[in-house]
């Protein structure tokens, strides 16, 4: 009772579904370590034994953006004990641990992500040109694809965006989606065209024959089960279309592109970070880095004096 970790967990309403549970599990793992050590009460815990545990993290193995996120769960969890009284002073306020690299994965080039979008459309064309008597379910899943990934390329939204959509959240008369991000913060985005159609004929020719008497009226995307898109079945879409090394690229790998390909076509920092809904400005400088080596890239390979 002396932790409260339920409590804790309890009180993250603004945090979303995969932050609850990755903190909740790492503030458990801290407390069952904790007890085994010996210090069942959280008054007796000081800024020496909460660095030890990094330490001990270290020793298991983890990695370093592992690490710095179990510190930031332990943070959050210090914070909440000291707003309930169970502690006098926070010993996690300065509490720092090493950080993650911050490179990013490769990202599709702007090619590669046109290329992606047209093999979707191709499969669309596929299902309709076919010599055989056209499957329905085929033809709608084709069209959720393509939906899916014009959506993701052209707004940049994260794929838990993406399957919270609700048909009240998309304006494709004025091109515009919004969106509930981290945070329980809402952001109105641009949606490209191509993205607006591709919604609209998903929404009007193909949604209909994935729906089950118990389908979600508030879902856009749903699975063939006629249940809302998980973050799982957009993850499968993805695999459906591999790049021409053969590798499969994750969901995020677009909402890297998306922001990746507007710096390198000259928007602004700030412009990139409104549009990706980044609390921190710090956040959205890492694809500036990643621009650069780029840039770096083409230099060295087309410089005679590189």
């Amino acid at each position: 009772m002396a932790w409260d970790v339920d409590g804790y967990v309890a009180s993250l309403t603004s945090s979303s579904g995969h932050t609850v549970e990755a903190y909740g599990r790492d503030v458990a793992q801290f407390v069952a370590w904790a007890d085994r050590g010996g210090c069942t009460d959280p008054s007796r815990l000081d800024h020496t034994s909460l660095r030890r545990y990094l330490s001990y993290l270290t020793t298991r193995g983890f990695s370093r953006r592992t690490i710095a996120r179990k510190a930031a769960a332990l943070r959050s969890f210090l914070r909440y004990l000291k707003r309930q009284g169970v502690v006098v002073t926070d010993p996690g306020r300065s509490l720092r641990a090493p950080k993650g690299s911050a490179r990013l994965p490769r990202v599709p080039r702007s090619s590669e992500a046109v290329a992606l979008l047209d093999a979707a459309v191709a499969q669309i064309q596929i299902t309709d040109s076919s010599d055989e008597k056209p499957d329905a379910i085929s033809q709608a899943t084709a069209l959720r694809d393509l939906a899916v990934l014009e959506v993701l390329y052209s707004t940049g939204i994260r794929v838990s965006e993406l399957c919270g959509l609700g048909p009240t959240d998309c304006d494709l008369r004025r091109g515009a989606l919004t969106v509930l991000g981290k945070g329980s913060k809402v952001r109105r985005i641009p949606l490209g065209a191509p993205a607006a159609e591709a919604l609209d004929v998903w929404l009007t020719a193909g949604r209909p024959l994935f729906e089950k008497r118990d389908s979600p009226a508030d879902a856009v995307f749903l699975n063939l089960r006629g249940r809302r898109l998980s973050t799982r079945d957009a993850r499968r879409v993805l695999e459906r279309f591999p790049m021409e090394d053969g590798r499969t690229l994750h969901p995020h790998a677009l909402r890297h592109a998306y922001a990746t390909h507007l710096l390198e076509g000259g928007a602004d920092l700030r412009t990139v970070q409104e549009l990706l809904g980044h609390a921190d400005l710090a956040t959205t400088q890492i694809y500036t880095h990643l621009t650069r080596e780029r840039l770096r890239a083409v230099y060295e390979a087309t410089h005679p004096r590189a």
